[in-house]
């Protein structure tokens, strides 16, 4: 049997103990996939050590962890250049133990490099293909195609938006590949007058072409997931999960949530790898979220699967409590 390390180990000894502690007071038994979907995990939380050149390290920790299933992000996010092999990244997710079906890639690697975006996906195994969100350059300067004013966007961006996706999610489509879009940015806004952006983009986008995957710490901005899952079935292919607490106040109007560093920017000095400041992570089951509900809502409506991201400082311990008190959920 091969050693583990010290991380490893202890990580190892307090998921199993924090799972038994959860399971013991609640009368529950523990389950391989408690809601018959794989306990799944995006990566981007992990991203410095992966660009370090520990992937394979990240991925055996998952999956001591109790992780099944990643999301990627694509090499054209800096920190997963070391990926840009899609065969050889295929055989490593696969030594470890884990599947990987989803990834999401910068809007740009969609709109200037698409065949190759395609061929990656196809080498590494991929059948879900999307982007964090839809950021104003997806024209040019002399013809954009979304507008911002004081964070508010019209319903003509709207539609203008949801076109030039749908003509990436066209040919994703004819290539064997489901396209999905996530709510980071501009997906959480309002409109100019008031009205929220992401019931508008959900009605202007092609219900075949284009999948949602909700970021559950967006629900305080464009509402309830589960009225989501529920008036829209079929339309959420996925989730990014972590923990919520809805007793704070919700971002004021017209702001939106944090997104994910644009993956085409410079790099930032050594220091800003540091790692996130700020409060901790809050972990799934410690905070207000009724999860049961949530998953109930989103198996109904058609949810393939779901992958924990934590973010923010002490993300890992907050993730591995998570991965704790799902496996306290039934199927």
């Amino acid at each position: 049997m091969a050693s583990l390390s010290r991380r490893q180990f202890i990580e190892r000894a307090a998921f199993g103990a924090a799972a038994a502690g959860i399971a013991a007071a609640r009368g529950t038994s523990l389950r391989a996939e408690p809601l018959g979907l794989p306990i799944g995990c995006q990566t981007y939380p992990e991203r410095q050590r992966i660009a370090d050149g520990k992937f394979v390290e990240v991925l055996k920790e998952l999956y001591a962890a109790g992780i099944r299933q990643i999301e990627l992000c694509s090499p054209g996010y800096q920190q997963f250049a070391s990926l840009a092999d899609g065969k050889q990244t295929k055989r490593i997710i696969q030594d470890s133990g884990l599947t990987c079906v989803s990834s999401h890639f910068s809007f740009n690697e969609f709109r200037d490099g698409l065949p190759k975006a395609i061929a990656w996906a196809h080498d590494v195994g991929l059948t879900q293909i999307g982007t964090a969100s839809l950021p104003a350059n997806m024209g040019t300067q002399a013809q954009p195609i979304v507008t911002m004013v004081n964070g508010a966007t019209s319903e003509d961006s709207i539609k203008r938006a949801a076109d030039a996706y749908h003509r990436i999610a066209t040919v994703a489509k004819s290539e064997g590949l489901q396209q999905f879009l996530h709510n980071e940015a501009f997906e959480n806004s309002r409109t100019l007058d008031g009205r929220l952006t992401y019931p508008l983009l959900l009605n202007a986008l092609d219900p075949d072409l284009v999948k949602m995957q909700f970021q559950m710490s967006s629900m305080q901005v464009v509402g309830n997931p589960i009225t989501y899952f529920r008036l829209y079935p079929g339309r959420f292919i996925s989730a990014h999960v972590h923990g919520v607490d809805l007793t704070t106040s919700p971002p004021a109007r017209g702001a939106v949530m944090p997104v994910k560093p644009d993956p085409n920017a410079p790099a930032r000095g050594r220091g800003a790898a540091a790692g996130p400041t700020g409060p901790d992570a809050l972990a799934i089951g410690d905070d207000s979220v009724n999860w049961p509900a949530v998953f109930t809502a989103a198996k109904d409506g058609g949810l393939k699967n779901y992958f924990i991201e934590q973010e923010a400082r002490s993300g890992w311990d907050a993730m591995v409590k998570g991965i704790a008190y799902l496996k306290t959920l039934s199927a």
